[in-house]
């Protein structure tokens, strides 16, 4: 078990603030940590982009811990992966396809941690298709005393305690949804003019199992990528071509069009190697499908002041869900996610204007990126937020687990 202090986020743009960070290497080691330390927070791969990890006292990251797979059948016919929270996508996808099934989803970066990933709301792509936390069967998780609970999806809570932003416990072994393994194929196209992509969003978004676009807020939206569980797939998209293959590098992933494994295609970046630490910072926000047009048409007024520090907008869908702090609670939604140049002053500085832009349309920002929304804007957003409090209050009634973020943005 090693112990270190002053961590970075994966930009470096966060430092950590509490005393040091406990890596233990075995699930007793942590419970011992848990039940010694007056404070603690589960910290994942450090992939968000604000403090909602941070917290005083010790910081528990849980990669060193053996994955541990464990795949099993359930008595109504499905099929489940238990495993270790803090294990990486990428590292454990691989061999749950070699067993015959399949997630039934990935964010674009398989190097995030499973914990990590659940625990704020993280997603990939799909209209169909659930964010990472809807595949949740149970959590295991550390109570302040130290000891294992073990919280289904489907009890009382368990639509409160599957997005906990950390405040619950510290997670160790999740139990995940399986399905049948599939192949994907990967193929770009565009580019679109802005209005023909309004107008057609919803349709555009469509077309595969998992659909991502791209823009500058400039006059069109540059490619779109479908990621389609069919061999066959359409020369035009709403009147824009199929953009040439490119094959799998150690950059990005086949866009080909050549059917490979579903860990290879859902991701944007491959498995084997991890990207370089970003010289970025993120914001994001999910909106109503049937706001989206007019969403960005909000933004792209904007647009003279987005442009100097953007990298590239990324726009996916998500299915609605259940789940209390879900920000696809509720609603289909459609995401807006910023990738920005490493400029966090002036993004900061952006953010209070952009999201005054979105408000009209009950957006609701990402949990682990930059947003300048307080407690009582986010209050609004949130219907489910004051009984998630009262979950906080009952399962940590001595604040172990609070974090500063959790206190400033939910007041818990």
């Amino acid at each position: 078990m090693r112990s270190t202090t002053s961590e970075l986020n994966w930009s470096g743009t966060v430092t950590y603030t509490s005393e040091r960070v406990e890596r233990p290497s075995t699930l007793d080691e942590a419970a011992a940590i848990v039940a010694r330390e007056p404070r603690v927070h589960g910290l994942g791969t450090r992939h968000s982009f604000n403090d909602v990890a941070d917290a005083p006292g010790v910081l528990l990251d849980l990669t060193a811990i053996p994955t541990d797979l464990v795949i099993d059948r359930t008595p109504d016919g499905r099929a489940t992966a238990t495993l270790g929270a803090g294990t990486r996508y990428g590292d454990v996808a691989p061999a749950i396809d070699e067993a015959g099934f399949a997630l039934h989803n990935m964010g674009s970066l398989p190097h995030i941690s499973i914990g990590g990933a659940i625990a704020t709301g993280t997603h990939g792509s799909g209209t169909a298709l659930g964010s990472l936390s809807t595949a949740v069967r149970s959590l295991e998780l550390l109570g302040p005393d130290g000891e294992t609970r073990t919280i289904g999806s489907d009890d009382v809570d368990g639509a409160g305690s599957v997005l906990h932003l950390g405040l619950l416990g510290i997670v160790t072994r999740v139990t995940l949804d399986l399905e049948p393994t599939y192949a994907m194929r990967q193929d770009a196209y565009g580019p679109f003019p802005w209005r023909t992509f309004l107008d057609h969003a919803a349709e555009i978004h469509a077309a595969g199992t998992s659909v991502c676009s791209y823009t500058r807020f400039g006059d069109e939206i540059s490619e779109v990528l479908v990621k389609a569980r069919s061999a066959h797939v359409p020369d035009e998209l709403v009147g824009a071509p199929r953009l040439p293959g490119t094959p799998g590098d150690e950059h990005r992933t086949a866009r080909d069009g050549s059917m490979g494994p579903w860990w290879d295609r859902l991701p944007h970046f491959p498995i084997g190697t991890v990207p370089s630490h970003g010289s970025e910072v993120q914001s994001e926000h999910f909106v109503p499908i049937r706001h989206a047009a007019a969403a960005l048409d909000a933004l792209r007024g904007l647009a003279d002041r987005i442009q100097p520090h953007l990298h590239v907008a990324e726009l996916r869908t998500v299915a609605a869900d259940d789940l209390w702090l879900s920000p696809t609670q509720g609603d289909d939604v459609f995401c807006i996610a910023f990738t920005w140049k490493k400029h966090p002053v002036e993004v900061a500085a952006l953010l209070p204007d952009l999201e005054a832009r979105l408000a009209p349309f009950d957006a609701r920002p990402h949990w682990g990126k930059m947003s300048s929304l307080d407690a009582d804007a986010v209050a609004a957003l949130y219907p489910r937020l004051p009984a998630f409090r009262d979950l906080v209050r009952r399962a940590d009634p001595d604040r172990t687990f609070a974090s500063a973020f959790g206190e400033r943005v939910l007041r818990t």
